[in-house]
């Protein structure tokens, strides 16, 4: 194959000439001007790339750049090994000793990522994304992933419009007044603890078990974490939080509609949180009344057990939060994904193994007029 457009066309020259005298094999002349031809043709085709990469380069578009040399490829290479069956099954002896050598080897160098972090298989991304799903309250929230603290501002106090007559004086200018909350990130951990024989299990189904267990208990104590602190908030906004209003009252047959009306009408997609057991004083309130009202209100019921049950509440304890989750956001400042750390000696003699599971989370509530507390009354 010739690799410039010159020696190409010397060489059809040279066919040409040769074509003219006698006893030529034209066959195999014109079959070699064919395959010439196919050369100029990729030789001009390369060209055109390497003119598409240069200005690529002089643009400054670096992810194009290496869409040029098969990154997409290699890209679809480490998806497929991190699938892979050996993948997965060096991943789970990595969880249990902490050595990531196995999975590097696997990944072989051409694979393995540039900053250095192993890739985790898509089926443990899955159990992550089911286990948020599966959790009604954490589903509707707000969620974000900037690194570190977050300020997130809201308005604090502002001005109404005004209706200007043609001819008076001129409008007044809005006066506004910003609040800002912070989503400082904190670990939220929980310890599970698992016995020896759990531990022998395989590649996928040990990954599939611990995380899905794990995952289960941390989402849990994140949703526990954000229900102490809107508990805590008080009812009127500051330079720095967001006020919820509170209303003492009993469940019964109006308790959740008269808490929506002091909501805004940002609040749209209205829910109830609340414990299971809490609901049954909402259905005697409803059987009470020949169920000729209907308690709920057409909102969304959420159970957590972060919340007391009614029965069991003091007063002015919160046994319920009405309102709409989104004006509750969450940072995660390394991602949604769980961290898990081993510890298989501590207890040994008890054949457990300590597993902690660990998310970085931020949180607050940053849209004031979306929630409502209820707080239990006297006796």
């Amino acid at each position: 194959m010739y690799k410039t457009m010159q020696e190409i066309e010397t060489r059809k020259a040279a066919i040409l000439e040769e074509m003219e005298k006698d006893g030529a094999d034209l066959d195999a002349m014109k079959a070699e001007m064919e395959e010439l031809r196919k050369n100029a043709e990729q030789i001009q085709e390369a060209a055109k790339q390497a003119e598409e990469t240069r200005k690529a380069i002089a643009a400054g578009a670096a992810g194009i750049v290496m869409g040029h040399f098969g990154a997409e490829e290699e890209k679809k290479d480490q998806k497929e090994v991190r699938n892979s069956r050996e993948y997965i099954e060096a991943y789970a002896n990595y969880i249990k000793t902490g050595n990531p050598m196995e999975c590097r080897t696997v990944l072989l160098s051409k694979n393995a990522p540039a900053d250095g972090q192993l890739p985790v298989p898509d089926m443990l991304e899955g159990i992550i994304k089911t286990a948020w799903e599966k959790n009604e309250f954490l589903s509707r929230i707000k969620k974000t992933a900037f690194r570190g603290n977050l300020r997130v501002p809201f308005e604090l106090s502002a001005t109404g419009a005004w209706k200007h007559v043609e001819g008076t004086t001129g409008l007044t200018e809005e006066e506004i007044t910003i609040g800002i909350v912070t989503l400082t990130p904190h670990n939220i951990k929980k310890l599970v603890r698992f016995t020896d024989e759990c531990m022998a299990m395989g590649g996928e189904a040990f990954i599939n078990y611990i995380y899905s267990e794990v995952a289960y208990r941390v989402l849990n104590e994140l949703v526990k974490e954000i229900i102490d602190y809107i508990d805590d908030l008080g009812t009127s906004n500051t330079s720095t939080a967001i006020g919820i209003p509170k209303v003492k009252v009993a469940p019964g047959v109006m308790t959740l509609e008269n808490a929506a009306t002091n909501l805004s009408e940002e609040a749209t997609d209205l829910c109830v949180v609340l414990n299971r057991l809490s609901e049954q004083a909402f259905n005697t309130a409803y059987a009470g009344a020949n169920f000729a009202i209907n308690p709920w209100a057409g909102m969304t019921r959420i159970y957590t057990t972060a919340l007391p049950a009614y029965s069991s509440a003091s007063e002015n304890d919160m046994y319920a939060l009405v309102g709409d989750l989104k004006a509750i956001q969450a940072n995660y400042p390394e991602g949604e994904g769980v961290i898990i750390k081993w510890d298989d000696l501590s207890q040994a003699e008890d054949d457990l193994v300590k597993v902690v599971g660990r998310q970085y989370a931020g949180f607050g509530v940053t849209a004031p007029g979306c929630l409502v507390k209820l707080t239990k009354p006297g006796t």
